[in-house]
Order: structure tokens, then C-alpha cells, then sequence
């Protein structure tokens, strides 16, 4: 659904809600089993790619007691696998997520009402539910889910939290702070104080990295799932996970802080890590591709996965669309630029 509306609202062309497309089919996961890895192939139903993102949305309305999407076994970080292993564990950073794809899809909704598409209920009837929802999430995430100084990370089955300042390991967690902007679900003092938080907490300028979360989980009571297996520091567990780390910058441009995310930005480009020879030594990896992870800890810079990450995507997208502000709405180009106080000009080509 977030892809969906990412594309509708660049080109402008919602026809491709109309196509039909085939689900897969496969047996349904048994209790107590996580995933599966199995050939699916294509089922004989076909259904609008609109029905399958309505599907894929109403799947996911499913809320804990603190009033939150639950997690299951594992969000954007899988490795949380344990948080919610016994159906209660809650996301707050998925929260944030939920609320952004319902509100892409509203406005989906709102322009759509002459599709000739077999709606199960009214598009009435569903902007009026998918409203309801973001206004208990927005309520929900800024109460339940705030922590004082920043936002907490996830409720765990067993009524321990992950990413407050209680803890001993994982006291505060990148990606909740800069969702909560991204969002725009975040209360506008919470969502300054909260990146504050993130850059005292979670910005490393030594080893040129952000972290994903801090301290990494190694002694403590908390039983998350298999982040506790990496060595700390290391990809999910303290390091840099470089997904996240872009979320950041997006978060500060988003802010109108065009020198801290520019600063951001350049700390963590992958030549920066190589400018020398003896950064060369430690960062041990191309520095000419983004890498997916860079550790923190005793092994602060190194460059871990390189060429399989998500997040040279999103790089781009935070320099070209929050830092330049080169943007696209409907075939539309705009400009919102989010630059450094001491750039006098900047070009860009776009063909």
C-alpha cells in the first residue's frame, strides 16, 4: 500500500489501482510456526491491486492494549523475533508506519470515489474508519508509546519495554524518533525533543556512524529474540543499520534543519570512510557503494553487508528530495530545499 500511493502520487496515474493481479497460494502458517521458506506460486484469483492493498491494510488493524499494531515476530527489525511471540507485543515504531500508509490511502480514497471498482464498503465508509484509526494511533503514540524524553520502541509480551529510559540495554531507538516526524503523528514539541534525544544518544561523529539503538543488548534481562545473537555493536545491535540511519536525516530535513542533515548526510557517505588510507583499513569495504550495515563497539567503522541494502534507495531519496528538494507530486516539479546557512547556490540537472 505505501508503494502504491508513492507511485499514484508521483505520476498521478491511479488506473493502476484497477489492474487485477493474482494472489499466491500456499498453506497457512501453523501456531507457534514464525515463517516458511517455500515455493508460492500464483493462485487463480485475481483481484484489483486496490482489493489487495485494502487487504494488506485491514490485516494489519490489529491493536494491543496500549493501543498499538502488534508486532508478531518482528517489524522493520525482524530481529525483535521474541517481542511478541505470544500475540501480545506491540510496535510503536510500526504505529508510526500504520499511520502514515492509512493517511496515503485516504487521500487515495478521497480522489477515487468515481473508480469503477467493486468496493466492498463505501469509500465513505472506509475514509471514515481509516480516520478513526490515525486519530486513537496519534492519541496512542503520544501517551502510551512517550517516554519523557523520546518515544519508546515496543511493548514486549512479558510487560517489558524496549527503548526507555529504564533500561539498562536498548534504552532509546532510532527509528521511533525519526518516524515520528516522518509520520507527522508525533506532537511538534515531542518530535523536537525526541531527535534531539536521537542526536545526544545515537550520533557517533568519532566513528562517523548512527546508531540504530542504544546501549546493544548483551547482559540484561530482556529477551527481544536473535538481535541478542549479534556480537554488540554489530548490524541491528548497536551498530549503524544504514536504513535507519537515512530515516534520520529525512527526519532532520523534514525539521528544517538543513545543516545537521547535510552534516549527516556527508558522515555518512561511504567515501567518508575512506579518505585515508588507514580509514580505508577500518572501514575494510567499498567505498563506493552504500553499505547496509557499519558496526559501532569495539569494532566502531567497520563496514559490514555491502551492494544488498534497502537503503541506497532511501539515500538517494534524502538527498535529492529533502536536502535538494527536488520534488515530484502528480508529474508536477517542485522545489523544497532543506540546505546548509552557508550554500550561496546549488545546480541540479533533471532530465
Amino acid at each position: 500500500p505505501y508503494m502504491v500511493a508513492e507511485y499514484i502520487n508521483f505520476t498521478g496515474d491511479s488506473k493502476i489501482l484497477e489492474m487485477e493481479v493474482p494472489y499466491v497460494k500456499g498453506n497457512i502458517l501453523e501456531d507457534g510456526i514464525d515463517e516458511r521458506y517455500d515455493f508460492y506460486p500464483e493462485s487463480e484469483v485475481k483481484e484489483s491491486i486496490y482489493m489487495h492493498c485494502i487487504r494488506a491494510i485491514e490485516k494489519s488493524l490489529n491493536f494491543g492494549e496500549n493501543g498499538l499494531p502488534k508486532i508478531g515476530s518482528g517489524d522493520w527489525n525482524d530481529g525483535f523475533s521474541n517481542v511478541g511471540n505470544k500475540g501480545k507485543g506491540e510496535s510503536v515504531w510500526l504505529g508510526f508506519f500504520q499511520y502514515t500508509v492509512l493517511e496515503k490511502f485516504i487521500d487515495i480514497l478521497e480522489k477515487e470515489n468515481d473508480l469503477q471498482i467493486n468496493f466492498a464498503e463505501t469509500c465513505k465508509e472506509k475514509i471514515d474508519k481509516y480516520r478513526k484509526i490515525m486519530e486513537d494511533l496519534k492519541r496512542h503514540l503520544n501517551t502510551n508509546a512517550w517516554d519523557g524524553r523520546w518515544y519508546k520502541r515496543a511493548f514486549m509480551d512479558d510487560g517489558n519495554v524496549l527503548g526507555s529510559m529504564q533500561n539498562e540495554e536498548c534504552r532509546i531507538d532510532s527509528i521511533a524518533q525519526s518516524w515520528a516526524t516522518i509520520s507527522g503523528a508525533g506532537d511538534n514539541d515531542k518530535k523536537y525533543i525526541s531527535i534531539q534525544a536521537l542526536e545526544n544518544h545515537l550520533v557517533d561523529k568519532e566513528a562517523g556512524i548512527i546508531k540504530l539503538l542504544d546501549p546493544p543488548f548483551e547482559k540484561s534481562k530482556l529477551e527481544p529474540g536473535y538481535i541478542k545473537a549479534y556480537i554488540p555493536g554489530t548490524r541491528e545491535n548497536g551498530g549503524q543499520y544504514t536504513h535507519a540511519a537515512v530515516w534520520t536525516i529525512i527526519a532532520e530535513a523534514m525539521l528544517g534543519f538543513g545543516d545537521k542533515a547535510t552534516e549527516f548526510f556527508r558522515m555518512i557517505n561511504p567515501i567518508e570512510h575512506a579518505r585515508t588510507k588507514e580509514e580505508a583499513k577500518k572501514y575494510k569495504v567499498e567505498p563506493y557503494v552504500i553499505a547496509a550495515d557499519i558496526y559501532g563497539g569495539e569494532l566502531a567503522g567497520r563496514g559490514g553487508w555491502t551492494w544488498y541494502t534497502g537503503s541506497s534507495s532511501w539515500m538517494y531519496e534524502a538527498g535529492i528530495k529533502y536536502i535538494l528538494g527536488l520534488q515530484i507530486e502528480k508529474g508536477v516539479l517542485k522545489l523544497k530545499p532543506c540546505i546548509p546557512n552557508d550554500w550561496k547556490q546549488y545546480e541540479i540537472k533533471y532530465k
